[in-house]
C-alpha cells in the first residue's frame, strides 16, 4: 500500500472506537437522569485500563501524544461489557 493509504487505513478503526465510545455515553442522556452504575462502571473501567495498561488503538498500532488518551478511551470501551467489545473488535477485524 502506498504510504497515504495506510494512514487512511489507520483512521477506520479509530472511527469506529469514537462511534462506539460516544453511542456509549449517549446512554447517560437518554432517561435525562444520571445513572450512578453506569457511572460508577465507567470509572473502573478507566482505573483498570490504568492499572493494567491496556490499551485498544495501541494495540491495532494507533498511537496518542496525550498520555492516558488511549487508556481513558479503552476503560470507557470496557466499562460497556464484553458483547460491546466484542462487537467492537469484530467490526475493526472486518476493516482487515
Amino acid at each position: 500500500m502506498i504510504e497515504w493509504e495506510n494512514k487512511i487505513a489507520s483512521i477506520m478503526p479509530l472511527a469506529i472506537i469514537i462511534e462506539a465510545t460516544i453511542t456509549y455515553i449517549n446512554q447517560f442522556f437518554v432517561s435525562g437522569e444520571l445513572c450512578w452504575e453506569m457511572l460508577l462502571s465507567i470509572v473502573l473501567g478507566i482505573l483498570i485500563s490504568i492499572a493494567y495498561e491496556i490499551d485498544i488503538p495501541k494495540y491495532l498500532n494507533l498511537h496518542s501524544r496525550i498520555p492516558y488518551l488511549s487508556n481513558i478511551l479503552t476503560g470507557i470501551l470496557i466499562s460497556s461489557g464484553s458483547n460491546y467489545i466484542y462487537d467492537l473488535m469484530t467490526k475493526i477485524i472486518q476493516l482487515n
